[in-house]
C-alpha cells in the first residue's frame, strides 16, 4: 500500500511541477547564509504594478499539494510565491531552532531576498501559524492575511481537557507523520498530509508549535484577516477558529464552510478560492474594517 501511494506522490509530484511552470512560475533555491536553504516557486516575469501574494503551506508533501489547484486564480492578479517551509520539500536548516517565529523570519529573509517588502500572504494550517507570526513580526510588510484551519490559539491545556481527538504530543506527532500503512489511513480520515522526509525535525516543529503555549502571551494582529474553516476539522476543532476571531477581533472575519474537514482547501476547493478571491481581490465583498464583525458567513455545499 505504502509504495503504490509513493507512486502516486511521484506522478502527483511531476503533475504539481509542470502546472506551476505552466501558471507563469519558476523554482528556485535561495542561500539565507545561516545553514538554510529555502526553495521556492517565484514568478518567471516580475510585475511592479502587481501586488504581492504569499502561499504558506501545511503539514504536506510541498507547497505545491496544497494550492496546485488555486494557482491560476491568482498568478493574473498578483506576483505569487510559494515557498517549501523549512523541512518540507527542499527547503532546510542546520540551526537548531524549530519555532514558527524563526519559520516566518527564514520565510521573510527570503522574500527580501527576491526583492518583496509588502506582501498579503495565505496560510494553510502549519502555515497559517507561521504566516500569523510573520504578520505579527513584520506588520509595515504584510497586508491582508487569510488563515485557514489554523490553530493559533489553542493551549497546551486544551490537549488535556480533551478538544482534540488525540490524548497527547507524541500521539499527534505519530499521526501526523505517518510511518506505516496503518498510520497513513488513520491520518487520511483526519486530513491529507504526506511526511517522509525530515520526519524527527517535523516533529519537533509539531512539539515547538504546542508546548507551552499560552493564548494570553499571543500578540495580537492588526491587518485585515480572513479566518476560514472547515465545520467538521478534526485536526484543529471549529472552536479554535471561533477563539481565533474573537482573539484578532474587529479587523477579521470568520468563514465557516459545511461538510468540510481539515483539508478544507482540498475538499471544498471551489468554496475555498471563492472566499480568497473575494477577500484578496474583490475588496468589496469584505470591507475593512468589516461590519457585523461576529458575524460567520457558513457556506453549505448546496449554495450557489
Amino acid at each position: 500500500m505504502m509504495s503504490k501511494f509513493f507512486s502516486f506522490t511521484a506522478s502527483r509530484d511531476w503533475f504539481y511541477r509542470y502546472s506551476f511552470a505552466k501558471a507563469g512560475l519558476r523554482a528556485q533555491s535561495a542561500n539565507l547564509g545561516d545553514g538554510t536553504i529555502m526553495h521556492c516557486w517565484v514568478p518567471k516575469i516580475i510585475k511592479s504594478s502587481k501586488p504581492n501574494l504569499l502561499l504558506l503551506h501545511g503539514f504536506g508533501a510541498n507547497a505545491m499539494w496544497q494550492y496546485g489547484q488555486h494557482l491560476h486564480i491568482f498568478t493574473s492578479r498578483f506576483n505569487v510565491y510559494v515557498p517549501d517551509l523549512l523541512f518540507f520539500g527542499e527547503s532546510y536548516t542546520s540551526r537548531p531552532e524549530r519555532t514558527e517565529s524563526f519559520q516566518a523570519q527564514c520565510v521573510m529573509r527570503l522574500m527580501e531576498a527576491n526583492g518583496v517588502h509588502r506582501m498579503n500572504l495565505v496560510g494553510i494550517s502549519y502555515g497559517g501559524f507561521v504566516g500569523y507570526s510573520m504578520a505579527s513580526q513584520f506588520q509595515e510588510n504584510i497586508e491582508k492575511v487569510v488563515l485557514c484551519c489554523a490553530g493559533v490559539c489553542l493551549e497546551e491545556k486544551d490537549m488535556e481537557n480533551g478538544l482534540f481527538a488525540v490524548p497527547n504530543l507524541d500521539e499527534a506527532a505519530r499521526i501526523l507523520l505517518p510511518q506505516t500503512a496503518e498510520k497513513l489511513r488513520e491520518l487520511m480520515r483526519f486530513s491529507f498530509v504526506m511526511c517522509k522526509d525530515y520526519v524527527k525535525e517535523k516533529r519537533e516543529l509539531i512539539q515547538a508549535i504546542l508546548h507551552g503555549r499560552n493564548l494570553s502571551v499571543l500578540p495580537k494582529i492588526t491587518q485585515p484577516a480572513l479566518i476560514i474553516w472547515g465545520e467538521k476539522d478534526q485536526i484543529f476543532p471549529l472552536e479554535l477558529g471561533h477563539r481565533l476571531k474573537r482573539h484578532v477581533g474587529e479587523s477579521s472575519q470568520l468563514v465557516i464552510i459545511k461538510n468540510a474537514g481539515h483539508a478544507v482547501n482540498l475538499e471544498k476547493a471551489k468554496e475555498f478560492a471563492k472566499y480568497l478571491k473575494s477577500f484578496l481581490i474583490d475588496s468589496a465583498a469584505f470591507p475593512s474594517p468589516y461590519p457585523g464583525s461576529l458575524t460567520d458567513f457558513i457556506h453549505d455545499k448546496n449554495d450557489g
